[in-house]
């Protein structure tokens, strides 16, 4: 997911939709398309290895804390496994996460939750020129995907979560909706600590480092690691992904 940056030049626009969230615009630049979230250039199809990473991680930091869950029974500490986790992507973007968490033999589910209607028609209806960068995810058996706002999802829903990855905007301190904000707080950590199984792993995808946020991470849960992923030499950053880790 490229930093955050004006929208350039010379690319096609292949949709756009207004929506509750504002507005949302599909763009191809050659063989690259591109996503743009109320003017905000949000990601691309260029690489992917950062987003993709953000699964494996999440998943890495789970096996170590033998944490997972068998799907459909209680998630506490008297039944635990080291099978079949049940990992929740937020936002599905254009499909590198999925796509990774569909290659992983790992996940016993995968839930993903989107809130943007165009969003899953890009991966969806019509030629669907998006789903080709989720691989297998579309058909992956394990796989749901939830059009609703992550937040809202977490807090009326009953699911617990082993792993749940965000990747739905540039970062915590770079927000597509004003709304997303309450995700990085206190009170969106605690909705998301709460939708974690005991020992479970959140992972938050930024565009560059976020001290802050990290410090709220650090108060919040048991155990928190930051892994850099080196990008493009003009963003002058690297990309950042959050790993913390529920206590068991």
């Amino acid at each position: 997911m490229p930093h955050p940056d004006t929208i350039r030049e010379g690319a096609a626009v292949l949709d756009r939709r207004d929506g509750p969230h504002g507005e949302v615009v599909l763009r191809r630049r050659g063989e690259q398309f591109e996503i743009i979230a109320n003017g905000c250039f949000l990601m691309d199809t260029s690489d992917g290895r950062s987003e993709r990473l953000l699964v494996t991680a999440a998943l890495d930091a789970l096996g170590s804390s033998g944490s997972t869950t068998v799907p459909g029974r209680p998630a506490t500490p008297d039944i635990l496994t080291t099978h079949a986790p049940h990992l929740l992507i937020g936002g599905l973007g254009v499909g590198f996460s999925l796509a990774q968490a569909a290659a992983d033999p790992r996940p016993g589910r995968i839930t993903v939750v989107e809130r943007e209607t165009a969003v899953i028609d890009w991966h969806r209806t019509g030629d669907a020129p998006l789903a080709r960068f989720a691989g297998t995810g579309h058909r992956d058996p394990r796989t749901r995907i939830v059009h609703e706002d992550l937040l809202l999802h977490l807090r009326s829903g009953t699911d617990r979560y082993d792993a749940l990855c965000l990747d739905i905007d540039n970062g915590p301190e770079w927000t597509v909706t004003e709304g997303n904000d309450g995700l990085y707080t206190d009170e969106g950590l605690t909705a998301l600590r709460g939708a974690l199984a005991p020992g479970g792993v959140l992972a938050v995808w930024s565009a560059a480092p976020a001290p802050a946020f990290e410090r709220l991470l650090r108060s919040r849960f048991h155990r928190v690691e930051q892994i850099q992923v080196t990008v493009k030499v003009e963003r002058g950053h690297p990309d950042v992904i959050y790993l913390a880790t529920r206590e068991p």
